[in-house]
């Protein structure tokens, strides 16, 4: 049986010096010279959708008490959105959380002395100028977290084709650079690699609120601004 065995282990030895030989076999270039270049192409919008959480956070002596108060709150503030024509769809929930509060004391085991409601929802405005006014109405409802706004491009395709355009317009520009700089010309695109994207939406910015109730205030300003939308390329050329 052990000699069997050997006979097997020999008999395998080409197979496996064969594949190694496939995949370790050079490819064969083209007659030029290889040259890779990373371009970042870019076009600027202006941002048509503004994103913001808007939630409430209650608390209470009682897991069922601060439920049932952030509840009746969080019922007011989708009221609100709703009747600023907020639709539906451009609403979703984005956290409910329920978490003990407890008091730490020495040598002692930490001991609940309450509970702590969060109910968050994510809301989409398509009209930016009018988010302001918006989140003002959900803070007169009892909203007492805000953060936002992230502003985007709803369609960013286009803007991203603009971009990728761009991209490969400037590799070309920097290809034709390097061949003049060695007495070569650029004969052909060989490849194209795409790296990465961003299609316009900036980190989020908070919005804070510290309101007396009491006091009239101007409605709260959001500015969409312009934002680059960005691909970026490895291009590899032949020069001859």
């Amino acid at each position: 049986m052990r000699a069997w065995m050997t006979l097997a282990a020999l008999a395998a030895i080409p197979m496996a010096a064969g594949a190694a030989a496939a995949q370790t076999t050079p490819a064969i270039l083209p007659d030029g010279t290889i040259l890779d270049v990373t371009a970042t192409g870019k076009t600027t919008r202006t941002p048509d959708l503004a994103t913001i959480d808007a939630g409430v956070v209650t608390q209470g002596a009682t897991a069922a008490a601060a439920l049932s108060d952030n509840s009746a709150r969080m019922a007011k503030v989708l009221a609100a959105l709703k009747s600023a024509g907020v639709e539906s769809r451009d609403i979703a929930t984005s956290t409910v959380r329920l978490n003990p509060q407890y008091r730490y004391a020495d040598n002692q085991p930490p001991a609940i002395t309450g509970y702590q409601a969060t109910n968050t929802v994510s809301v989409k405005f398509h009209d930016i100028k009018k988010a302001g006014s918006i989140l003002d109405a959900l803070v007169a409802q009892g909203a007492n977290q805000i953060d936002g706004p992230n502003l985007s491009l709803e369609n960013p395709d286009a803007a991203l084709d603009e971009a990728r355009t761009d991209a490969v317009a400037r590799a070309r520009a920097r290809a034709e650079l390097y061949a003049k700089a060695a007495g070569l010309s650029v004969s052909r695109i060989v490849s194209i690699d795409e790296n990465g994207e961003n299609a316009g939406s900036p980190p989020p910015r908070p919005v804070m609120y510290a309101r007396v109730a009491a006091a009239p205030q101007a409605d709260t300003a959001i500015e969409p601004g312009t934002t680059d939308v960005t691909v970026t390329l490895s291009v590899r050329f032949l020069l001859k």
